[in-house]
């Protein structure tokens, strides 16, 4: 009696050897993974996030020029509203004629009057407490009022930011809106949530 050469350890039955795989079967599974991972990639680009490269300084101290940040875009979906405070990307006005959108920190919300002046922004005749901008405002602008679903956006570094104050129509409406900013992925040293 001959032995089977391709004994199962297992089951103690005669079986076959498995077949390698052929190279143009992993080829085919590598280019499936690769269009799985483009489709999905192409899908969060286009509708849950995004990322810009700050193309200025007028956000300084709290991001840089030539900053990576990445942005939500489903941050204001349903109703969810930007919040004073928050960091957002949108288009920028036409007056600028700029290919690059703008990022800026929503200030003023709709239905309020905001002035500039004494070296603070006041809302509704209450000064702000701002910690986050890089020296008081030396510029005066105001009384307005913003009109429902706009918004009044400001620079961090307020007396070096072509923002809400210097346009000709200071108001950002809520569709103008692409995302909130979240993160900064670069530089390294900087890697961190943003708020």
């Amino acid at each position: 009696m001959t032995k089977n050469k391709y004994k199962n350890k297992h089951d103690g039955q005669g079986s076959l050897p498995e077949k390698p795989v052929k190279k143009s079967s992993f080829i085919k599974e590598t280019l499936k993974v690769f269009v799985l991972a483009l489709a999905i990639a192409i899908v969060l680009k286009l509708f849950i996030v995004d990322s810009r490269v700050v193309p200025t300084s007028s956000m300084y101290p709290t991001i840089e020029e030539q900053d990576r940040i990445v942005l939500n875009k489903l941050a204001y979906l349903g109703d969810s509203t930007p919040q004073r405070g928050d960091i957002v990307v949108f288009n920028p006005p036409e007056e600028l004629n700029s290919p690059y959108d703008l990022v800026k920190r929503v200030i003023g919300l709709p239905g309020e009057t905001l002035e500039v002046k004494d070296g603070a922004v006041y809302i509704d005749g209450q000064a702000l407490v701002e910690d986050y901008i890089f020296e008081a405002p030396n510029y005066t602008y105001g009384p307005v009022t913003i009109p429902e679903d706009c918004y009044f956006m400001m620079g961090d570094n307020r007396n070096h930011s072509l923002d809400s104050h210097y346009w000709q129509d200071p108001f950002v409406h809520e569709d103008e809106i692409k995302g909130k900013v979240v993160f900064r992925y670069w530089p390294l040293s900087s890697l961190g949530v943003l708020e």
